[in-house]
């Protein structure tokens, strides 16, 4: 089967990868190796309270991985996933393969400057009010008075 790219979000207890981070991340590669699958790149992404709980967890550590497996095992890793006791959620996305390189390097920390002018474009010009007469103004503020 074809070989293609994903992007998996977990989210994790964050009272287990607190107590140990090294082994709740760790499960993430050992999972794909058994699956004969690639890591591409793995981060932590954030760490913040839960719109609802998860399993009575109020807070969760959201961890970021991007990585080639064959397509017929990802059913395999979503249950993998499942099974893991330190794993609250996980979405897997397949990733198009024309943004592989750009996604990829974004997640290992690697950016690239866009040129000066695409960076920074250029003020739009300010439209000019026409000038009015002092003779018009004359006019105005002896209305005003008038009033």
């Amino acid at each position: 089967m074809a070989q293609n790219v994903y992007e998996c979000l977990f989210l994790f207890d964050t009272n287990r990868y607190a107590r140990d981070p090294n082994k709740v991340a760790s499960a993430i590669p050992a999972m794909l190796e058994e699956l004969n699958g690639e890591i591409l790149a793995n981060r932590l992404w954030n760490e913040q309270r839960l719109a609802y709980p998860i399993n009575g967890q109020r807070k969760g550590t959201y961890w970021l991985t991007y990585f080639r497996l064959d397509s017929s095992r990802l059913s395999e890793f979503n249950r993998a996933c499942q099974l893991n006791d330190n794993i609250l959620r996980n979405m897997t996305l397949k990733v198009d393969p024309r943004l592989v390189d750009a996604l990829v390097s974004h997640a290992q920390g690697n950016t690239t400057e866009a040129p000066a002018e695409k960076a920074a474009p250029a003020e739009p010009k300010k439209a000019e009010m026409p000038k009015e007469d002092a003779g018009e103004k004359n006019e105005a503020s002896a209305e005003k008075s008038a009033e």
